[in-house]
């Protein structure tokens, strides 16, 4: 598929970038940021139904609008989950009513979700859960813990992926549950303070929580084809998007490579080099993929090379800081919460980006088997 941007789509583009310019800021408060996307209809861009208070857009016009958001100073957004994971899985697999209640809020920014998946024994083996639901009458009571759950201390909603039958064993008797995040006393989120000092993503402890019965989607134990559907809405033009931020990155290092004289060095400069041919290709990779290459490893493949390009960049942001990349501001306390610059940042988040959404040996696992067609590795293999 050639994949090119219409005088339609540059006409899309700058009505987003226009948009952008005149309401956008760096500093909003990102539940308010939210609802303002949501009333100029920007969210829901990519479901394939109008409706819901969203307005729709071509693939093409939703690659421009990611690309523009990315370049603009909009804060990072908070109803992405919602948007682009579950919203889709609903359109997918849910009944009218579950369509007509959560569709509309999540247009909207009126209600922000997060991800009940990995557990603490059971992460990338998603058929481990041990989280359970029972069903009593008109509700299911929850109980478990689920780990690394994004966005959690600020989410309405969470879509929890629990084992309905006690019976059944691996991917059988799951359910895919819809579950309110005010439940005092039945729901406890604990932050997760990671490397960079933020906490972005938490632990989740259901204690009796309820989940309406009508608020299953999918059907009780269709939770493991609702949730795989649901993995394959992960990427898509966001990775368009992310590409964008990438780019950003490696400019700001780039230059201060050049304005510390650093660029000298052939091999830091022969790295500089190496990660903007391979954002290059990247790009074009992505480009392909939208284009419908059909190629089922093509999610998987673009997760290696991101996550690895990006480790890579972090890398070469403190090679080129030098012995001040491990310094700390000069007024610094062990009291205090320590801040870190740009390229320390850079350097302790892309750690993780081998590890979440797909850590690099699951990534390569599905390669392998729904690709190439290798066998499946032994059970108890390390």
């Amino acid at each position: 598929m050639d994949f090119g941007f219409s005088e339609e789509d540059e006409a899309f583009r700058a009505e987003a970038r226009g948009w952008l310019a005149a309401h956008a800021h760096p500093a909003a408060e990102r539940r308010a940021w939210e609802r303002t996307l949501g009333k100029a209809g920007w969210i829901g861009l990519g479901w394939p139904e109008a409706g819901y208070g969203n307005r729709t857009a071509t693939l093409t016009q939703q690659v421009a609008w990611a690309e523009e958001y990315t370049r603009s100073p909009a804060p990072p957004r908070s109803g992405h989950i919602g948007e682009n994971l579950l919203a889709p899985t609903l359109l997918a697999h849910g009944t009218d009513e579950q369509k007509a209640r959560f569709l509309p809020p999540i247009a909207a920014g009126e209600e922000l979700w997060c991800q009940g998946y990995s557990e603490p024994d059971a992460g990338s083996d998603l058929a481990g859960v041990r989280t359970t639901a029972v069903r009593e009458g008109p509700r299911y009571r929850i109980t478990g813990q689920k780990i690394w759950t994004s966005l959690a201390h600020d989410a309405d909603w969470c879509f929890v992926l629990a084992r309905t039958d006690p019976h059944a064993r691996r991917h059988h008797g799951l359910s895919f549950l819809l579950v309110p995040m005010d439940q005092p006393g039945r729901i406890e989120v604990r932050p997760i303070r990671q490397m960079t000092g933020t906490s972005d993503f938490n632990e989740v402890f259901f204690d009796g929580a309820h989940a309406r019965a009508e608020h299953v989607v999918g059907g009780e134990g269709r939770g493991w084809q609702v949730a795989m559907s649901l993995l394959g809405f992960e990427r898509g033009v966001s990775t368009l998007a992310l590409q964008i931020g990438f780019a950003q990155e490696l400019e700001r290092v780039v230059r201060a490579a050049e304005e510390s004289g650093a660029v000298q060095d052939p091999v830091l400069r022969a790295g500089l080099v190496r990660q903007w041919a391979e954002l290059r290709t990247m790009r074009w990779n992505a480009l392909r993929t939208l284009g419908g290459s059909g190629d089922p490893g093509a999610p998987s493949v673009a997760k290696l090379l991101w996550a690895n390009w990006h480790q890579r960049l972090g890398e070469l942001a403190v090679r080129v800081r030098g012995a001040a990349a491990a310094a700390g501001p000069a007024d610094w306390s062990p009291s205090a919460p320590y801040e870190l610059d740009a390229s320390q940042h850079l350097f302790l988040f892309s750690r993780a980006d081998t590890v979440y959404g797909g850590s690099d040996q699951v990534q390569r696992t599905i390669i392998a088997e729904r690709v190439l067609g290798l066998p499946r590795e032994p059970k108890g293999a390390v």
